[in-house]
């Protein structure tokens, strides 16, 4: 039987029990930590720091330390440890300069401080900006406290309208904004932010506005309060200047939010010369294709299966989960999160399996399983049914589909985009491979990039630019109702096949 080991988590207080061994990855991924580079340990975005007791690692996690820069006295890459004793660590969900390599964003230095805040349906992510140096001084993370009435945005909308909850959400999503904020700046020893910017979807920005979802409840889903909200210390309840400019940024559609513009800005859509795709593979799954002459967005209903549900085991990306499956000498082999036995699959996981199946022939191009069998097990203890395979079929349909018209309606063929980039933490942790092979992008891997949390970095940006460049981005950028098509049910058909 494994020892278990005990992974204090700072500065959560969070405390996580998992057998010896357990990669580092597999603990931190439920709390929110990104690794852009999918585990190569080649950029350093998932680096933690050693508070108490010890991650062992070897000369290659040595090395890549070294070429990162990295002191290795107390700092070590997630994605290349595993837990080997009790540690505390200290992680930053997240966190990136704004300066790093990878980001091609440019600023003006100026005095100061700002902090930009990502409303999330599941989490909330927050950063104190130092605005001369371009860095990030500070993290907070939390659980949306909001979730107890509900997981995804559906099930908050109905809570808000049909219960009369709207108030009581707002109630609590400024509270923990409050807290979250004022521990940054106590933390930094009281600094004064100039500004905070806030991005979110669009259910997000009016709960926290404290605007009427009763339009976003029923058919045709309209989204009447689209303009950014300027806030007032004193409303928000905050421990800071009276002149702290807050502001929640506007929304671009009926369930396209000021997330979104944020990933607009990160990617630099709205000044390229060529286009561009930006998908955010979420509980909704939002789309955008353009550049600096047009851009349209959508919204799809794609999140479910992604997100694990509606599949039979389905769960989230949590200990137990499967969330990957290879193909190695004719077998199958699955990772469980956590080195735990496995409970459920995950979105990567679900994806995984359905193309390592097409290629053993267990499933065929129109998605049916072969034989009389409605099940394939992919461990003893976990299985994928038939419907779970059409849901899958489902949401990757819906995510193509959206792509192929937002594309075509601009009149580009697919050689004609230049990058395709996709943001969100499940897109980050998605095989590319995979995605091809199933049709969710139909695009060459070398075109398309990850971008981790393109909210956050986009809000970032945000704090060093005038009204004028969001009104740019607004100007040029048209919501779709993607179902107004009259080809949409026959791409959709066709985009359903493996």
């Amino acid at each position: 039987m494994k020892r278990h080991c005990t992974v204090r988590l700072e500065p959560l207080g969070k405390k996580v029990e998992v057998p010896e061994g357990t990669p580092l990855k597999d603990v931190l991924f439920s709390y929110g930590v990104e690794f852009p580079c999918g585990g190569k340990g080649i950029c350093g975005g998932c680096r933690v720091k050693v508070l108490e007791g010890d991650v062992s690692f070897d000369e290659h996690h040595r090395q890549l330390l070294k070429k990162l820069n990295i002191d290795d006295t107390s700092w070590r890459l997630a994605c290349q440890s595993h837990v080997t004793g009790d540690v505390t660590l200290e992680i930053g969900q997240f966190e990136t300069f704004i300066l790093a390599d990878s980001t091609p964003f440019h600023f003006q230095p100026r005095e100061g401080y700002g902090i930009a805040f990502d409303v999330g349906t599941t989490t909330l992510v927050t950063q104190l900006i130092d605005l001369k140096a371009g860095e990030v001084t500070g993290v907070e993370t939390a659980v949306n406290p909001q979730a107890r009435y509900g997981a995804d945005v559906v099930s908050r909308i109905e809570y808000a309208v049909l219960q009369k909850g709207r108030e009581e959400l707002t109630r609590l999503i400024r509270k923990k904004f409050a807290t979250m904020v004022n521990r940054l700046i106590r933390r930094a020893g009281g600094v004064a932010p100039e500004k905070i910017v806030l991005v979110g979807n669009t259910v997000m920005h009016h709960l926290f506005c404290g605007f009427d979802l009763t339009p976003l409840s029923a058919y045709p889903f309209m989204a009447k309060n689209r303009d950014a909200c300027h806030f007032t210390i004193e409303e928000l309840e905050l421990k800071t200047q009276d002149h702290t400019d807050i502001v929640f940024l506007p929304v671009l559609g009926s369930f396209v939010g000021s997330d979104i513009l944020a990933g607009i800005l990160a990617t630099g859509m709205a000044e390229s010369p060529e286009p561009l795709i930006l998908v955010d593979l979420g509980t909704n799954g939002e789309i955008v294709v353009g550049n600096r002459e047009k851009i349209l967005c959508a919204s799809t209903a794609a999140g479910p299966a992604f997100e694990g549900t509606n599949i039979d085991m389905g769960m989230r990306a949590a200990t137990g989960a499967i969330s990957s499956v290879n193909l190695e000498e004719g077998k199958v082999k699955t990772h469980v999160i956590g080195n735990e036995q496995a409970k459920g699959i995950c979105g990567s996981g679900l994806i995984d399996a359905v193309a390592v199946l097409l290629e053993t022939g267990k499933i065929d191009a129109g998605g049916k399983i072969s034989g009389d069998e409605d099940r394939i097990p992919l461990t003893p203890e976990v299985y994928l049914t038939q419907r779970d395979i059409r849901e899958l079929q489902l949401a990757k349909g819906a995510i193509a589909t959206g792509l192929q018209i937002l594309r075509e309606s601009l009149g580009y063929r697919p050689e004609e985009i230049k990058n395709v980039y996709i943001s969100g933490a499940f897109g980050t942790f998605i095989d590319l491979k995979n995605t091809q092979r199933i049709g969710l992008l139909k695009y060459p891997e070398e075109k398309i990039i990850k971008m981790g949390n393109t909210a956050l970095l986009g809000a970032k940006m945000s704090l060093f630019e005038n009204h004028d460049r969001i009104m740019d981005i607004l100007q040029k950028t048209t919501h779709l109702s993607l179902e107004t098509n009259p080809d949409f049910q026959d791409i959709f058909t066709e985009n359903m096949m493996f």
